[in-house]
């Protein structure tokens, strides 16, 4: 190592290396002094445009993803009210008779005026859509019509509503300012969207496919009726061979299924601890129609509830059978079509230990918000057809007394899901007999008969065939499902 005196010695320059430091240019470019800073205040500009552009297309994203979701709601909107209107019920008129005109047919109908007023709800860029223009066509067509009866006899086969949201101006925050946008202006800011839902009746789809395709709606009530309809002597509600509706349109004008109505009631003695028919403590085995015991009543069995319900009332006992009518049971699998596809349970007995205290009285009165008197359930109003329901006393929506649009609503706790089993006439044997689902009803509960049966009208049917197993599986909480499609 140096020592300290020499090391320091040769850090110091020598009188050349300063010499030619003095002429190595340095004052040459003393001239150029500042030019970095012209540059940085340049790029400044661009870097402040491309961030202010980067700001308003981010603005204007999100818009078009508000009106998507604007327009997807408006469409489902539209769908849920052809889904519980009964026009699938009817495939073979489709409103060209003008009887479906209140539901679909045009700007002042319930579908069209259902999805304007959902999508309308979904603002985008914090503003109301300009423009919602709602449209209706066949299955596998082009929504094109404003009107559900132009789009001809095949929009009752799984009807398609197509919804377009257009929010025409939006604004710009500093694209403006760079000229960025032409006029520099918000005025060609505006974004637009387009939705299409069907309403999926899976009836005689198989005519229209390749396969069967059954549906399998959640929130099923556990009362499993036979496939016996009422109103026409007892014949099919479902075709077993092919799903399809047997009694197909409306029943005050031709005798179909759709508006029927009957009494359901469960086929057990009330008082009696179980349902077991073999120990007398059923009416009929298996359950009928019109029986002897109780005339003008379709009988039904109790399912066995496989799972945990949700949305449960308070008003709601712990049993699982009463939850699983008062609340929402998403477990339990009623599969359409699929041999052995559900199971009754004949050790519940819906009527014990009473009447008016049994599990299906108690839960449905909870269900529907109904006092005693059954005066604060939904009603259907009188003498309208298609359906208009009213909402009761007991509805959330009424507050004081009070309901807008003179209290009719789109949608009721009172509408309820039954699965239809293959009931040929063979008796049920043992305590949990699997049975074959061939489809649902969809009806709407008018009311407890003191007799402990409930008079219900026929909304909708949805159907398969007693062969449907293994095919995809359309799932909702409606046996016409509602879902979003892809227009071809």
């Amino acid at each position: 190592m140096l020592p300290p005196l020499i090391r320091r010695e040769l850090l110091k320059p020598s009188p050349r290396q300063r010499a030619e430091f003095r002429g190595s240019g340095r004052c040459k470019r003393e001239g150029e002094r500042g030019v970095t800073m012209a540059l940085v205040a340049v790029s400044m500009v661009a870097i402040i445009s491309m961030a202010a552009l980067s700001i308003d297309l981010g603005t204007l994203y999100e818009a078009k993803t508000e009106a998507q979701r604007a327009a997807d709601a408006g469409a489902l909107a539209a769908a849920r009210v052809i889904s519980v209107s009964g026009i699938t019920g009817d495939p073979t008129n489709g409103g060209t008779d003008g009887s479906w005109a209140p539901i679909c047919g045009g700007g002042t109908s319930a579908a069209t005026l259902a999805a304007t007023n959902v999508a309308q709800q979904n603002l985008i860029g914090g503003a109301v859509a300009s423009t919602v223009n709602v449209y209706y066509g066949t299955s596998g067509g082009v929504a094109t019509d404003m009107d559900c009866a132009i789009a001809g006899t095949g929009f009752g086969v799984n009807p398609v509503v197509q919804v377009y949201v257009q929010q025409k101006t939006l604004p710009t925050f500093f694209a403006r300012v760079f000229s960025l946008l032409p006029g520099g202006t918000s005025s060609n800011s505006g974004v637009s969207a387009t939705a299409t839902a069907q309403a999926f009746n899976s009836s005689n789809s198989a005519a229209f496919a390749s396969e069967m395709m059954p549906v399998q709606p959640r929130c099923v009530k556990p009362w499993i009726v036979p496939n016996s309809d009422p109103g026409n002597g007892g014949a099919y509600f479902v075709v077993p061979a092919t799903g399809n509706i047997n009694h197909q349109g409306v029943y005050e004008s031709n005798g179909g299924v759709i508006g029927e109505t009957f009494n359901l009631s469960a086929d057990c003695i009330p008082g009696a601890t179980d349902c077991l028919p073999a120990a007398g403590h059923a009416y009929n085995n298996p359950p009928q129609w019109n029986s002897a015991n109780q005339p003008g009543i379709l009988q039904y069995v109790p399912a066995l509830v496989q799972g945990v319900s949700s949305a449960i009332p308070s008003c709601s006992t712990a049993n699982p059978f009463p939850q699983a009518i008062a609340g929402c049971d998403q477990s339990t699998v009623y599969a359409c079509g699929t041999p052995n596809g559900a199971t009754i349970n004949f050790n519940e007995n819906p009527m014990s230990p009473a009447i008016f205290t049994g599990d299906t009285n108690t839960a449905v009165a909870c269900l529907t918000q109904a006092s005693p008197t059954y005066s604060g359930a939904d009603t259907l109003a009188p003498a309208t057809f298609p359906f208009q329901i009213q909402a009761g006393l007991g509805n959330p929506l009424v507050q004081a007394g009070v309901v807008k649009d003179n209290g009719v609503i789109s949608t009721s706790n009172s509408i309820v899901t039954v699965p239809i089993y293959d009931s040929s006439p063979v008796a049920l044997v043992g305590v949990q007999p699997p049975v074959t689902i061939l489809g649902f009803l969809q009806v709407f509960i008018n009311q407890l008969n003191p007799n402990g049966s409930m008079s219900v009208t026929v909304m909708n049917v949805s159907g398969c065939s007693n062969n449907a197993a293994g095919n995809p599986t359309v799932s909702g909480t409606s046996p016409v499902p509602i879902r979003l499609i892809t227009q071809p």
